[in-house]
């Protein structure tokens, strides 16, 4: 089948020799390098390998999937290999999500070449598409997938397939049919006569197969005639069923300009069936505003006013006891959003700071190429301020060597001195501090002082231990564990540990300090100091004190962080925390579940730049808002979510080539602890391909500005707990009214394509509750 790369990629030699195959070693670990044959198809959007040339092939990637291409100098795995195998023949595969990357090794330099620029050239412009374009490359995308299970079907490869193995291939697609109508439907495809279908044959078998009965009812609902709607009849829908309001008028004439297929009916301004299913199934029919998916948000705000995309242990990409520390960590974290990275220093071999979890099995990284790569990939995929948390558990000489790598490594890119150099009344925004890095951690003197003193740093780096301790504040703690011998009394029985002048320097807008109480954060703390709290005292302070939590969150900056048994890396449901404000909750962001979907729901808005403005009750200092007592102005909302319908869900196990899904739809809802809920659907049986539900769900919600809402597909298991199948999460306030498909992610957050379910969405004002 031809692809839309096909007809309008210029022709390129790379992309040809790609086309050819290439025998590539494949490369998992020191110990497993295994040869394989990598070849890009012919549609230019997929790449299969096999064992050898000519062997049995099976799909690899596709291009849709790759974020980016590395050099083989990038690759951790790959430089501590370069000994066997020299850099220059070597590649990283980078995906999207947490798949894990591909290392390969080519047999030269050039073939290294020609499939690194063959494959960003194809990534440049999967990524650069129009609107058209990625509308036109998604009608192929469902052809190729098609045409890669028609290939899967033909198993003895000569272009056609019997009845035998159209049933064979039903049951790898997930459809379980009765084998009557499905016979009725292969003889109707059958238009050579020939008791098999060819691959065109196949796909009108499909297209009957995969008849949207809901969608066509739907469209004669509001078509006169059956056959189109209207310019008028559509703008109705838009109106009365999604929601759209005034701009319903424009927004029809939009929508048939990009939907429509055909050229007379973009003419007269009419759609017809195909261009409406079309519109359903696209962004603009998505459950999702299309609107709130780029920076909508007011970015002018002090930063506190932000909830931010914080990394627990970032560089861990495993357990917190034998896990694996890498740069790639923080190249994955960046890569997501998290805009707050943690970083646990301590003293290393020949004068090097390095980085893992103390006092554990983890593998150590050095400091500086941790620096290095945060250096490189901090504004890749958002503009806005990235926060490094330091950890510091160094000596002082260590220390100094940590503020060399920091100043000299990230340049311009540091904040060193506040933006003008005066004192400051509040937290600069994210817009203000645009590509800026700034260091969090301990400091020696407060910023007034420092902005006071800065002519004379050199003289404040040689003043006495003894004085530099008199000026430190009685309420901050400092982790550091070893003194400068220049600085140690041997007679001395308690002594205070300190932190070098040069490390100190570089915080500036985020001071740690210990917390001791509200009262005392209020009487005794500045704007610029911000405290951590463990999981478990974060939570007792919300119990006891959740108001103040929030007044206190209203004008400092909280980080939370994960309890120290967490040692499998697991994850705390971040909502919970967010309720009262704090603006720093913080991940192990390498652990997929429930929690880092909800972490995700929420920091997919807003072009996924870290930051989501908190709600306005929680950035008020005099806020009444108490999450476990919430009172007006709050209005209940009453949430109406009809699920109709299910499209081609995945197998729960590949492998078992006769297991069909019996799907159902759990709708849960996370918010203040009243607002929590969940409900589900009856399960389908047998029916992953095109279940239908038809069952409205109703839920009470009384804060939606801090709901989140989980759609849930399971295959139903009677004799233990439901299987995933994929999930979509999403904030209240980014949902949009109506028909709307939910397009399914997997565990690790990535698509699904083309699963999805379909509903209808409801939102109305509980009026009973709210005059009680």
């Amino acid at each position: 089948m031809a692809s839309l790369l096909q007809d309008r990629l210029p022709i390129n030699q790379d992309v040809l020799l790609m086309q050819k195959g290439t025998l590539m070693r494949k490369v998992r670990s020191k110990i497993w390098k295994r040869l394989r044959y990598f070849r890009l198809q012919q549609d230019c959007m997929t790449v299969w390998h096999a064992r050898q040339a000519g062997g049995k092939a099976k799909p690899s990637f596709s291009i849709s999937d790759v974020e980016t291409v590395r050099k083989g100098d990038e690759s951790e795995l790959l430089r501590s290999l370069a000994e066997e195998f020299p850099l220059e023949q070597g590649f990283t595969v980078v995906f999207h999500g947490r798949r894990s990357n591909l290392d390969l090794v080519a047999n030269s330099p050039e073939e290294a070449q020609t499939w690194m620029q063959g494959l960003q050239i194809l990534v440049d412009f999967v990524t650069n598409m129009d609107q058209q374009e990625r509308l036109d490359q998604y009608r192929q995308d469902g052809a190729r997938w098609l045409s890669d299970w028609f290939q899967r079907g033909d198993k003895n490869q000569d272009g056609r397939m019997n009845f035998q193995e159209v049933q064979r291939l039903l049951h790898l697609m997930n459809v379980e049919m009765d084998q009557e109508y499905a016979f009725q439907l292969f003889q109707a495809a059958d238009g050579s006569h020939s008791d098999t279908l060819e691959a065109k044959e196949f796909t009108e078998f499909y297209k009957a197969l995969t008849k949207r009965t809901e969608v066509q009812e739907l469209f004669e609902n509001f078509s006169a005639d059956g056959q189109k709607l209207t310019l008028l009849e559509f703008v109705d829908f838009l109106r009365e069923e999604q929601k759209e309001g005034d701009h319903a008028p424009d927004l029809a004439l939009e929508l048939i300009d990009c939907y429509e297929p055909s050229e007379s009916g973009k003419l007269r301004h009419v759609l017809s069936m195909d261009g409406f299913l079309g519109y359903l199934c696209s962004k603009d029919g998505d459950i999702f505003k299309p609107t709130y998916l780029p920076i909508y948000q007011d970015m002018t705000q002090p930063l506190n006013h932000y909830y931010i995309n914080s990394s627990h242990n970032t560089y861990l990409v495993g357990d917190q006891l034998c896990g694996q520390s890498s740069v790639e960590g923080y190249i994955r974290a960046l890569k997501r959003g998290c805009r707050c990275l943690e970083v646990d220093i301590w003293d290393g071999p020949n004068g090097e700071p390095i980085v893992y979890h103390g006092h554990t099995l983890t593998t150590r990284i050095p400091f500086k190429e941790v620096v290095a790569t945060v250096a490189q990939y901090a504004f890749q995929t958002s503009d806005y301020p990235v926060i490094l948390s330091l950890e510091n558990h160094c000596s002082w000489e260590q220390q100094e060597i940590m503020a060399q790598h920091l100043t000299e490594i990230l340049g311009e890119q540091l904040l060193s001195t506040t933006l003008d150099g005066l004192l400051p009344t509040q937290l600069p925004s994210p817009e203000e501090l645009r590509r800026k890095i700034l260091v969090k951690g301990k400091k020696l003197k407060t910023l007034e002082e420092d902005l006071e003193e800065e002519e004379e740093e050199e003289e404040l780096e040689s003043e006495s231990v003894e004085e530099q301790e008199t000026e430190l504040e009685p309420e901050t703690e400092f982790e550091t564990q070893r003194l400068s011998p220049r600085s140690m009394d041997k007679k001395e029985k308690k002594s205070t540990p300190i932190i070098c002048p040069a490390l100190s320097a570089l915080v500036v807008y985020m001071k740690s300090v210990s917390f001791h109480s509200f009262t005392h954060s209020k009487e005794h703390y500045r704007f610029y100091e911000l405290s951590s709290f463990s999981e478990a005292k974060a939570k007792r302070l919300i119990k006891e004190a959740g108001n103040e939590f929030v007044q206190h969150n209203a004008w400092q900056l909280s980080r939370v962080y994960p309890s120290g048994l967490r040692t499998d890396s697991s994850n705390y449901n971040p909502l919970e925390f967010w309720n009262v404000g704090c603006q720093m909750v913080a991940m192990n962001v390498q652990t997929a579940g429930l929690e880092m979907d909800i972490y995700d729901g929420l920091f997919r808005q807003n072009g996924g730049c870290g930051y989501v403005l908190k709600p306005d009750f929680l950035r008020d200092t005099q806020s009444s808002f108490h999450p476990e007592r919430p009172i007006s102005p709050f209005k209940t909302k009453m949430l109406l979510v009809q699920v109709i319908s299910g499209q081609q869900l995945p197998k729960v196990d590949e492998t078992k080539e006769r297991a069909i899904v019996d799907p159902l739809v759990r709708v849960e809802i996370f918010g203040i602890r009243p607002d929590t809920s969940w409900q589900e659907t009856n399960y389908v049986e047998n029916n992953g391909f095109n279940p239908h539900w038809g069952q409205t769900l109703c839920f009470r919600v009384l804060v939606p500005e801090l709901a989140l809402l989980r759609f849930v597909v399971q295959d139903y298991n009677w004799t233990s707990r439901n299987d995933f199948v994929g999930q979509y999460t999403l904030p209240w306030t980014c949902m949009q009214q109506g028909y709307r498909h939910i397009h399914l992610l997997s565990k690790d957050g990535t698509s699904l394509h083309p699963a999805s379910i379909f509903v209808y969405i409801c939102i109305r004002e509980d009026l009973e509750v709210d005059e009680s």
